[in-house]
């Protein structure tokens, strides 16, 4: 199985359970790998066969901005799916870090799912 993938993409979202974390907005990296064949696009030279990402990284980010969740865990499940769903996405590994989360932490926290079926 080909990937298709984004790093490092950053969006500010309202995330956390302490009060004071509801009242701003934290920087969170996304990182996604996403299963797909890329042959079809590769032979014909054409956009409409591939997994656009510059499409998802539009919808993560939209998505995220609008948010206010309290975990990480729970972002990270709902933007899994919405992205399997919209983009038909067989499987994917996202990572969400939360940069500023642990200030000891100097490469962030966060979480790291993978789902979906990744065909051999």
């Amino acid at each position: 199985m080909d990937q298709v993938f984004i790093k490092g993409l950053a969006v500010d979202a309202v995330i956390g359970v302490y009060d004071w974390e509801r009242t701003i907005r934290q920087r969170l990296v996304f990182d996604l790998d996403m299963g797909w064949d890329i042959r079809p696009a590769a032979a014909g030279d054409t956009l409409e066969h591939t997994l656009n990402y510059a499409a998802i990284s539009e919808r993560v980010q939209g998505f995220v901005e609008q948010s206010s969740f309290l975990l990480v865990e729970t972002l990270a499940e709902q933007l899994a799916a919405l992205l399997m769903n919209e983009f038909s996405i067989p499987w994917l590994r996202l990572r969400v870090t939360k940069p500023g989360a642990v200030p000891a932490a100097s490469g962030g926290v966060g979480v790291l799912i993978e789902r979906g079926v990744k065909p051999a």
